[in-house]
């Protein structure tokens, strides 16, 4: 996907970004909320999870009651469907009234967006009212995404972090590995009892990043854009890890997990020991949705894991795009993201600094129970930092090569 439309941007053109003067300026903020009332948008974002459905549920109802803005659901299963639509919309020569208002996205396909000139441009994230509390200074990722410079084109929804989860009432903490060799160690000694969503899904491609970040020989080689001269080279130790790791996974490594919901159904069926999720209280709104047992609990690589933020952001096409931008701004609100952060709705770790907020909002966060399941901030270990969205591109392929269906 990246690939193809970095070629489209070459191909159409690379104008398309630019807001034009007919575009919403949230410099005026009253103008924009004016203009959006009554305005349906169109927000693509994945589907897969009932809690953050209803989260969505709820701030739809929000936003029509203080903005009359209708918020509407279209549930992905891959956010590259919503990026092929603007991008197939853009090749037609729609420029204005887009299908897609809203989109919540990260990494390869923001760089993707970003690339072909998808996006809304004039740095309209950034004068938000909103984002005036967002984190900056903490949490880089909130400016730099998967290495490529954010740019005011997306509004910061959420943090991630890569976490591992256990059920303590099958598995001693004391034999939990700390590493991506120790996790080949422990899949050893248990075979069948750990697997991974088979990419592109977004877990199970996290899952093979973080153990190229962990085995390559210069971690800062992935920072830049993968060359194909040098590809086979670098990831050739991610590579041997999986040629020993995949038949002793789960039925052999002959069949995985669709998604993070499919392998988590897995842990509570006690078909495995070890899952992962790229969300520390994941573990703790599924107890609270008695989707695992309370006998779960969270675990990391104390050397690090995957970090990263997830944002939202407006299509250059967009017809509705103030009604975007308050709803970006919403969910950007202390409100919102005090709600998110409690893993009775959600537990996405929020993209506000608490020390901005005043004393009201600020209670809104201390008042969250995370849980015993959640990891508190100073146990979750250092981020280890996104590679330059190509390299994945040929990790999935190299992957689907060797490993993927009829293999």
């Amino acid at each position: 996907m990246f690939k193809a439309l970095a070629l489209a941007a070459a191909l159409f053109g690379a104008t398309a970004g630019a807001a034009t003067a007919a575009d919403p300026d949230p410099r005026n903020w009253d103008g924009v909320v004016a203009e959006a009332r009554g305005q349906k948008v169109f927000f693509n974002a994945w589907g897969g999870a009932e809690n953050i459905n209803a989260y969505l549920q709820w701030a739809a109802g929000e936003l029509k009651r203080r903005f009359d803005i209708e918020l509407v659901h279209v549930k992905l299963e891959d956010t590259a469907t919503a990026v092929a639509t603007v991008l197939a919309e853009k090749t037609a020569g729609r420029t204005e009234g887009g299908s897609v208002d809203l989109v919540w996205i990260n990494g390869e396909n923001f760089a993707a967006m970003k690339d072909a000139d998808l996006l809304l441009g004039n740095a309209w994230a950034e004068q938000l009212p909103n984002f005036a509390l967002a984190d900056t200074e903490n949490k880089p990722t909130i400016r730099t995404d998967f290495t490529v410079p954010v740019e005011g084109q997306e509004s910061p929804w959420g943090m991630a972090k890569l976490v591992f989860f256990h059920d303590s009432a099958r598995t001693a903490a004391g034999s939990l590995p700390t590493s991506s060799a120790a996790l080949l160690d422990w899949a050893r000694s248990h075979p069948g009892r750990f697997t991974y969503p088979q990419p592109p899904d977004f877990i199970g491609s996290s899952f093979l990043k973080q153990v190229l970040i962990e085995r390559v020989e210069d971690p800062a080689v992935l920072s830049k854009p993968a060359d194909p001269a040098t590809f086979n080279e670098v990831t050739a130790p991610l590579w041997s890890f999986l040629d020993e790791l995949n038949p002793l996974l789960w039925r052999g490594g002959q069949a995985f997990a669709q998604n993070y919901p499919a392998m988590k159904q897995l842990l509570a069926d006690n078909e495995v020991d070890i899952i992962f999720a790229f969300n520390p209280s994941e573990a703790q709104s599924a107890i609270a949705a008695g989707e695992l047992p309370d006998t779960v609990r969270s675990f990391t690589f104390p050397e690090g894991t995957l970090g990263n933020t997830h944002f939202v952001a407006i299509p250059f096409n967009a017809a509705a795009k103030a009604g975007s931008m308050v709803t970006a701004n919403f969910l950007l609100s202390p409100e919102a993201q005090a709600r998110k952060q409690d893993p009775t709705y959600w537990g996405d770790p929020t993209v506000l600094a608490l020390d901005k907020l005043t004393p009201e909002d600020r209670a809104r966060f201390e008042a969250i129970d995370l849980g015993p399941a959640t990891l508190k901030p100073d146990e979750l270990g250092p981020a280890l930092d996104e590679p330059h969205p190509s390299w994945m591109d040929a990790v999935e392929a190299e992957w689907t090569r060797r490993y993927g269906a009829g293999n």
